[in-house]
């Protein structure tokens, strides 16, 4: 079976299911998925409607539904077994026309994902993981542990890795398990969840690590599992997006959203900063730089939103850098090169399309850097017009996004999601054009102890305030 053919019947499968508005519970949603995995593969057993205990639930399918919908429940889909098999209904099957040696390639790609789903979805092993709690470190403690002479300290930070992944892994397959279903059976969110089950799996069949040969073997299983969830934020965000009428509650939605981004933040960070600990670069300790210069980490990311304003508008807006230019202190320069590029972005475009009559003669964005004992204090400042009064509450939403409204004017194409296809053709970052990128930066800036706020003034333009924690700084450091 085709990716693209198999990913074509999962959604008409979601889409039926979309037309059914009980609720099934875990074990008919684990049955209903499997079924789907081995198509082709296994006889249906059940060959009447009733057999899935729900009456009520034919009445509300469609009759020229009723035999498709039929074929997905039957397989243990509720009822008592016993019954006779009976042969797929007649209607079209991409199954019919298949080559066997595709046949066998997907019935043995279907055995592996059942696997995945019937074997891990229900395992005990990933509900006694999710039970325990996450040991989050402080950037300290990761700054001051992270050399050694012998090289100890890459054994140690990959025994932690070894034990804390899979826990923090199996806390966010717990959250998927508690998405209503209409969601969680969504084809891109199911795509994603696989995913973290194949890792969970990965990572607590690895043996212990005791010598330096086991921790190389981690480091390329680590570096594998980066690469597989590159994606994921754009996965979440397409997913969210196709099934967004079927979402009834939205601080569910959020909250879900807040702590697998986060999660995955912490998780990468971890994952990265072991990585590093191989690399010798001058001021770093693994992903810690232990001279920070906010100046130019902003000046990096100013080129490169520069850029990409040019190329789509043919000018883009001067940014002036003040305030406490020269400061240098140790910190994680990943976060900020999540949240500086989105905020740049959004800054140049509010300009850029606030002054379409006089592209060439823009005003300036200000950028100004505060930095004390506590925390450090990012300011961005453009004069795009502010954000309308009704969108102010809104825009920290996920999902809301004003690029909609740009497309009424034709001069006013959609920067947001443009620019950030086109960077992320360079890099793959966390933030695609779906409205992901404001609430995304906010829930970073908050995992992090810190915290990201618009103040708009309607008619002139936007301050946005990010307040990051220092890690070594006289309160409490975040943890990681």
């Amino acid at each position: 079976m085709s990716q693209r053919t198999s990913q074509l019947e999962w959604k008409c499968i979601w889409k039926l299911s979309v037309s059914v508005s009980a609720s099934l519970s875990l074990s008919h949603r684990v049955k209903l998925y499997s079924y789907v995995c081995l198509q082709g593969t296994q006889q249906p057993r059940y060959n009447s409607w009733q057999a899935t205990g729900s009456p009520s639930l034919a009445s509300r399918v469609p009759t020229e539904e009723r035999m498709m919908w039929k074929t997905l429940l039957m397989l243990e889909l509720g009822g008592a077994g016993g019954r006779a098999p009976c042969a797929l209904p007649s209607f079209p099957s991409v199954l019919r026309y298949r080559s066997s040696s595709a046949i066998d390639q997907h019935h043995e790609l279907a055995r592996e994902r059942s696997k995945t789903v019937t074997s891990f979805y229900n395992q005990s092993a990933i509900d006694v993981a999710a039970e325990k709690p996450s040991v989050r470190l402080t950037p300290t403690t990761m700054l001051y542990s992270g050399r050694s002479q012998d090289g100890s300290h890459l054994l140690k930070s990959a025994r932690y890795l070894h034990h804390e992944l899979p826990v923090r892994i199996a806390h966010r397959i717990k959250g998927f398990r508690s998405l209503p279903f209409i969601i969680g059976c969504n084809p891109t969110i199911l795509h994603v969840h696989e995913l973290y089950i194949r890792a969970f799996q990965k990572l607590s069949e690895f043996p212990p690590i005791k010598d330096q040969e086991s921790e190389a073997q981690y480091c390329k299983l680590v570096r594998q599992l980066l690469d597989d969830h590159k994606d994921v934020v754009t996965l979440l965000a397409e997913g969210l997006r196709e099934c967004r009428k079927h979402i009834q509650d939205e601080k569910l939605i959020r909250s879900f959203l807040d702590k697998t981004l986060t999660s995955r933040l912490g998780i990468r960070m971890l994952a990265i900063h072991h990585l590093s600990l191989h690399e010798d670069k001058p001021d770093f300790v693994g992903i810690i730089c232990t001279r920070l210069s906010p100046k130019k980490i902003i000046e990096k990311w100013v080129d490169f939103a520069r850029r990409l304003c040019e190329h789509k508008y043919g000018n883009a807006p001067r940014v002036r850098i003040n305030g406490h230019v020269a400061a240098r202190f140790p910190f994680i320069p990943m976060p900020l090169d999540y949240i500086l590029p989105e905020l740049l972005k959004n800054a140049m475009r509010a300009t850029m399309e606030s002054h379409l009559d006089t592209p060439y003669n823009v005003p300036d964005i200000i950028i100004t850097i505060a930095n004390n004992d506590i925390d450090l204090i990012i300011r961005i400042s453009d004069r795009g017009a502010g954000i309308p009064h009704d969108h102010v509450e809104k825009v920290t939403d996920y999902h809301f996004t004003t690029a909609e409204a740009s497309a009424q004017d034709p001069r006013m194409n959609t920067l947001f999601g443009n620019m950030v296809e086109m960077g992320n053709s360079a890099q793959s970052g966390p933030m695609h054009g779906f409205g992901f990128g404001l609430p995304t930066s906010r829930a970073y800036a908050e995992y992090l102890g810190g915290s990201l706020t618009l103040q708009s003034m309607q008619g002139i333009g936007t301050d946005v305030y990010l307040r990051l924690k220092h890690i070594d700084g006289k309160e409490e450091s975040f943890r990681i």
